[in-house]
């Protein structure tokens, strides 16, 4: 079971490394690995869990979170009536296609391998198209939009060494474009 203390924090190099592609099949580690992402983010989001095991609530994990530098995240977003809206281990993800509109969130990101408050927009692209692989190496091409687009593009940067306060405008954190998209 991943606890709060298997998480890296900033400052660790695993962070800013660009991570390796998977291939498959998948290991016996990696497929451990890929269920027990999963299963911090379902246990983080259960309210009863989360306070039995001091986790703090997630919607994605990458697998450099986890000192782990392979092209893995675990992505659980969740959605009214205890339905997920997109629940999934995105594997080698690739972004093959986006909008020109950029999203941010109205109260900002945060990380669970970041430990402060960082205040300010993150722009991202407001609609992504998705390939990835899942766990059994079945490939999948996704359209999402609004805020799984926003937690994908996070889990994405987590792979390539990018954490979510380098596209924040440190000068003017909440300073937007005109036609930046602000979702509440």
């Amino acid at each position: 079971m991943i606890l709060m203390k298997d998480i890296i924090r900033e400052g660790n190099p695993t962070l800013r490394a660009i991570a390796q592609p998977v291939t498959f099949p998948l290991s016996a580690e990696e497929q451990q690995l890929a269920a027990d992402m999963m299963a911090f983010l379902e246990n983080s989001q259960d309210a009863e869990l989360a306070e039995k095991y001091h986790l703090r609530a997630g919607v994605g994990l990458a697998a450099p979170q986890v000192d782990v530098s392979k092209q893995m995240s675990a992505v659980l977003v969740p959605g009214p009536d205890d339905e997920p809206i997109f629940k999934d281990v995105i594997i080698n993800p690739k972004i093959i296609s986006h909008s020109v509109q950029n999203a941010a969130l109205a109260e900002g990101e945060g990380c669970l391998s970041v430990d402060r408050d960082i205040p300010g927009y993150v722009p991202r692209h407001d609609r992504i198209t998705l390939r990835y692989q899942d766990v059994d190496g079945t490939s999948h091409k996704l359209r999402l939009k609004n805020y799984p687009a926003i937690v994908c593009q996070h889990e994405i940067d987590h792979l390539n060494g990018i954490l979510f306060f380098d596209h924040i405008n440190m000068e003017h954190p909440f300073q937007a474009d005109d036609d930046l998209l602000i979702i509440e």
